[in-house]
């Protein structure tokens, strides 16, 4: 039999055919794996794959699962199988004890063999930090704990409790798939980028979740230097290849922007004097003013920052189309406007991986978040019986509304029966009802205040934004009044945003709870401690590298923090923050090389 495979790789307009291969019976294989390995040269080279035909498969080859027995009902221990090796996955591992394993048959899937620690991805995309020095092997972190399968999970059947997982395609070897039954489930599977359906956003943008697309951007910006030192390179082909653009800005946008300027003004400038005064770098957000969920104070330093640095920000903007080389803007005064570009960074918005989608398809239609899967306050899935788990930003934690039982709260507390409420009568119920609706919990203790029931309500008054503000002890409420008491509490609800910190909190919250309970896989039978208590997220701050060894901090109760001072603080945080003492050291020397010899901007 012989078989022949063309592969196209696509880089801007140029296609251009690369193999071309002919071989005898054992071809699929071989020419399956040149597939792969082209595949995986383009993505890195920032090619794009226009035809890629598999050969197929024999017919004697069929596809083989190899069942996993579930090994708990002869240990007697309930299987608990983690999926990802992000900072939910992750930092659930870490924190559970050396010794789990006496208690818990611990299996983690990910067809991700290392964690990665984002923050400073920015700074691996520029050649400040190696890709080495910010990912943790995986298996360095589950051992004596557990096992690691370097696996993707395509399927899930969460009545049989059973998963198809298969050894990723990308890693050129046939694929092996396997089921793997579990009692409990611990999903950290994260999110995918988001193109908001804008066209031709997933084919000329780089996006900015990954080591690949890093690496990919780090070697696309060597390139276009490159092309526009060549002698014969045109005056507008030149400034359209040293404009970058990066779209959205937030923190991973205001730094990769940053970290692209202090590549330039530090570096490139000495090797490529002539081209320098050609490099743009804009940043295009939707919004008024970049980092716009920090202090408005910091959003004013920043873009101060970016002004002195010579980094345009294009506000109030928004990208209607990308195409080879340009990218379409509307203003709010819908005007467009074309910016040319040698390279476009897309690091805004987060959409749902398409195994919570799944998921989410099999537990029902009260499963029906856009972005994540809901779970309760315990990080248990809604509809899963206790055997699902989810974490970071795969998971949203449903928050339930009391304004849904206005009228039967307000019968419960008109005890006296005038369709009227005291303000002991209302402080009762939102007591009561905290219980179940815990964001009635701080207004029920401004209420103890008014009613004199505590004497520290001056306090109270002063750290709690309440609808309750303008009730005296002699107030009264109507039912409609108390309806409208109800929304405006309602309404200070809020998802938690997708950051590291709050899937490293709740990786932290859940190993606890796993090591504190004995968790069975169905909510009938685990037993939970008492004085157990929900996850509670903890603000610790935000911050960001701006540039010029500058970074921001915006940290609760202390307000803003900026400038070079932030700026070591900033690295030192980032250093300390890593997984293990082998990555501190090395991050710290990659900080400490950068200064002393410069970045590497070879294109390998």
């Amino acid at each position: 039999m012989q078989v022949q495979q063309r592969v196209g790789l696509k880089q801007g307009n140029d296609t251009r055919r690369v193999a071309a291969v002919r071989t005898g019976q054992p071809a699929p294989v071989r020419v399956h794996r040149l597939a792969q390995s082209l595949q995986r040269a383009a993505r890195r080279s920032g090619m794009h794959i226009v035809n890629v035909a598999a050969p197929e498969k024999p017919a004697n080859e069929k596809a083989v699962y190899t069942t996993i027995d579930k090994q708990s009902k002869k240990v007697g221990k309930p299987r608990v199988v983690v999926l990802g090796s992000g900072w939910g996955a992750v930092s659930f591992i870490k924190a559970l004890p050396s010794n789990i394993s006496e208690k818990y048959e611990l299996i983690m899937v990910s067809p991700r063999n290392y964690f990665l620690y984002t923050p400073l991805l920015p700074a691996v995309a520029t050649g400040t930090m190696e890709e080495r020095s910010i990912v943790e092997p995986v298996r360095s972190m589950i051992v004596g704990k557990g096992e690691y399968y370097e696996a993707l999970c395509k399927d899930i059947d969460p009545v049989k409790k059973e998963l198809v997982c298969c050894f990723p395609a990308d890693a050129g070897f046939a694929e092996a798939c396997f089921k793997i039954s579990y009692d409990i489930l611990v999903v950290g599977v994260g999110s995918v980028n988001n193109t908001f359906g804008i066209k031709g956003v997933d084919q000329y943008c780089n996006f900015f979740k990954s080591i690949e697309d890093a690496n990919s951007l780090r070697n696309r910006v060597s390139e276009c230097f490159e092309r526009a030192a060549l002698p014969a390179t045109p005056e507008s082909e030149r400034k359209r290849l040293l404009s970058f653009v990066v779209v959205g800005g937030g923190p991973t946008g205001v730094e990769v922007a940053a970290e692209m300027y202090d590549m330039v003004h530090d570096d490139l400038r000495k090797l490529y004097p002539n081209l320098i005064q050609d490099v743009q770098i804009r940043v295009v957000e939707l919004m008024d003013h970049v980092l716009s969920t920090y202090d408005r104070a910091i959003s004013i330093y920043t873009a101060d920052q970016f002004k002195r640095a010579g980094i345009k920000l294009v506000l109030n903007s928004r990208v209607a189309s990308v195409s080879d080389g340009i990218v379409k803007v509307v203003n709010k005064a819908n005007e467009s406007e074309d910016i040319p570009f040698g390279a476009c960074v897309w690091a805004t918005g987060v959409a749902m991986n398409p195994f919570i989608k799944e998921l989410q398809t099999k537990l029902g239609p009260k499963q029906n978040h856009f972005r994540s899967i809901l779970t309760d306050e315990f990080m248990r899935v809604k509809g899963s019986k206790g055997s699902i788990y989810a974490i970071g930003d795969a998971a949203t934690i449903d928050q339930p509304k009391a304004l849904e039982r206005a009228d039967e709260l307000f019968k419960e507390a008109d005890v006296d029966g005038d369709d009227k409420l005291t303000l002991k009568e209302l402080r009762d119920v939102l007591i009561k009802a905290s219980s179940e609706y815990s964001h009635l919990k701080e207004h029920a203790e401004f209420l103890e205040a008014k009613t004199g029931t505590k004497r520290w309500g001056g306090l109270v008054a002063k750290v709690v934004a309440t609808p309750l503000s303008e009730l005296s002890e002699t107030s009264t409420v109507s039912r409609d009044q108390f309806k409208e008491i109800l929304k405006s509490i309602d309404s200070g609800l809020r998802a938690l945003p997708a950051t590291a910190q709050v899937a490293r909190q709740q990786g932290d919250f859940l190993a606890d709870f796993f090591n504190r309970n004995q968790v069975t896989g169905d909510k009938d039978t685990t037993k939970v401690a008492e004085g157990q208590g929900e996850f509670k997220y903890f603000h610790k701050g935000s911050a960001a590298y701006v540039g010029g060894d500058n970074a921001v901090f915006d940290v609760p109760s202390l307000g803003p923090f900026t400038g070079f001072t932030a700026g070591l603080v900033w690295k030192s945080f980032e250093t300390y923050s890593q997984f293990s003492f082998r990555n501190q050291c090395l991050v710290a020397s990659d900080w400490i090389r950068t200064k002393l010899f410069g970045r590497d901007i070879s294109r390998v």
